[in-house]
């Protein structure tokens, strides 16, 4: 079984920064995509940002320019800084991987963190 553990959210000033990390557990061979995503009461879960294992990125226009994706292989670990952070960004932040290879489990999963909430207030 493949777990994401999500640390880093809390509060933030306008224009201030949080880091986000996930780390992924499990017998994990391979993940293709990890990713974060966000959620406000009432709306669609929606893309932040994808790294792939080569790191290559995706990033939402809203967050272009202010959040960084990053991962570390070797940890199966994603991280989001996010600077410059605007009320706009609250929002639970979901980390998400994709294509995940595990042991002893044939094809791929994908899975889910709990979430964290980022609250961006003055």
């Amino acid at each position: 079984q493949v777990q994401l553990v999500e640390s880093g959210g809390g509060l933030a000033q306008p224009g201030g920064s949080l880091r986000l990390s996930c780390a992924a557990s499990g017998n994990i061979f391979n993940i293709d995509v990890m990713g974060w995503y966000r959620q406000v009461p009432g709306k669609q879960r929606e893309l932040v940002a994808t790294i792939t294992n080569d790191n290559s990125t995706n990033y939402a226009d809203s967050v272009k320019g202010r959040f960084t994706i990053s991962r570390d292989n070797a940890k199966n670990t994603v991280y989001l800084q996010m600077n410059s952070l605007k009320p706009e960004d609250t929002a639970v932040y979901y980390c998400n991987a994709d294509r995940v290879v595990v042991a002893f489990i044939t094809g791929y999963l994908e899975v889910w963190g709990q979430g964290t909430l980022v609250n961006v207030s003055s």
